[in-house]
């Protein structure tokens, strides 16, 4: 594939949430605007090549799109009254195209009151987002037929309650924004370890999340979760040099070479989250953020305060408590107290199925097993999580795992 072509594939990745929004806050409806944008895009990718990229991507876009909604609105309903709106609508200004970024007002829009919070964060990882269904599904730990039925629900309860896409008034904002929080997470999540394909991470997805929070932070700067969010994410994306290989490996946390670490992304993410735990109350994004900082500051792996690790999953079990959060703190109890007391919380966890069906927890009952000392055991640990994960760079690092001699 060209670079040329690449680059069309990754502007229209970027402009398309951006374009929706747009869409969406004109016209209002969601269902019609998605179809009218997935047109445009088709239009853009068979134009582009032989046409070249047109002066205001954005603009051409939301022009193409808006005329697909408008066409088949009118084939729609034909009525005068209707008909003399869109002749206002064709008449304007395509090229007058805001310069704000929408994208961060179609994830509020998304994040609409008629719907479960499930089903916002489905359709708003789905639709602004870009990620798969599969994807979604491994992100929010749920089979991947709950994911589709989630988002098909949500259209059509859009489409029939006949709810106008607006942004949220004050009293609405505040919890439309947790739900927004919460898909940027997930979007960052995916974007800093791919949970399926060939890399170890889709720098796309972490940046635009990264971006979006800086945004929801200058609009919110009290808001000591959204600090503890912003916060996580830079200190995560900090290690991100260093995650792998030229050849696309994975490399560990504890086998990383620290000094390829963003030193100002650690220092900028460090004092976001420093602030936030001194003056805002404490939510799980800040105690999340306080266990990368604590990472990020070890000079070197066996220089990391396991024990004060220990201490913030203690308390993120018991504001949030997952699966993940789970099986980080038995890893955390594993180093501060010992193998044999991970391996004794881990036993008691398996009895939940979304944590012994994971594969990480396989992964982790073999790295428990390595630091006891049990090598053969911790080999078979490994080459089942390396079965089970549909990350490429992940199932050759645990396939090494279960090879390597001990």
């Amino acid at each position: 594939m060209s670079s040329h072509v690449e680059f069309e594939r990754q502007l229209l990745r970027e402009l398309a949430p951006q374009v929706l929004g747009a869409l969406v806050r004109h016209h209002g409806s969601f269902d019609a605007c998605e179809d009218a944008l997935q047109e445009a895009l088709v239009a853009a990718t068979t134009q582009w090549p032989t046409q070249g990229v047109p002066t205001n991507p954005k603009a051409w876009l939301i022009t193409v799109a808006s005329r697909r909604f408008i066409d088949r609105y009118r084939s729609d309903a034909a009525r005068a009254d209707r008909e003399r709106a869109l002749a206002i609508l064709a008449s304007a200004d395509p090229g007058a195209v805001s310069p704000v970024d929408d994208t961060l007002t179609l994830f509020l829009m998304c994040c609409h009151p008629s719907l479960t919070p499930p089903s916002q964060v489905a359709l708003t990882l789905r639709a602004v987002g870009g990620l798969t269904t599969a994807e979604i599904a491994r992100g929010l730990l749920v089979p991947e037929a709950t994911v589709a039925q989630r988002i098909s629900r949500a259209k059509q309860r859009i489409k029939a309650s006949g709810t106008r896409f607006r942004l949220p008034d004050t009293a609405d904002r505040a919890a439309r924004i947790r739900s927004v929080m919460e898909v940027l997470y997930l979007i960052f999540t995916e974007g800093s370890t791919a949970s399926s394909g060939p890399t170890v991470n889709r720098v796309e997805l972490s940046t635009e999340a990264i971006r979006l929070a800086r945004q929801l932070h200058v609009h919110l700067p009290d808001d000591g979760e959204i600090a503890g969010l912003l916060a996580l994410m830079l200190l995560t994306e900090a290690r991100s040099p260093a995650r792998n290989t030229p050849s696309g490996d994975l490399v560990p946390l504890s086998e990383q070479d620290r000094t390829r670490w963003d030193a100002a992304a650690i220092t900028e993410g460090t004092a976001l989250i420093t602030h936030a735990l001194q003056t805002a109350p404490i939510g799980p994004y800040q105690l999340q953020a306080a266990i990368a900082a604590v990472h990020d500051e070890a000079g070197r792996p066996e220089d990391t305060d396991w024990s004060q690790i220990l201490v913030l999953y203690d308390l993120l079990t018991r504001l949030a408590p997952g699966p993940m959060v789970t099986l980080n703190r038995i890893v955390a109890l594993g180093m501060a107290h010992g193998p044999a007391a991970g391996l004794e919380e881990l036993r008691a966890a398996r009895a939940e199925p979304a944590i012994a069906e994971h594969y990480r927890f396989d992964a982790v009952h073999g790295y428990l097993l390595d630091l006891a000392g049990d090598h053969a055991a911790a080999k078979e640990c490994y080459a089942q999580a390396a079965r089970r994960t549909f990350s490429l760079p992940e199932q050759r690092y645990l396939q090494s795992r279960a090879r390597v001699d001990s």
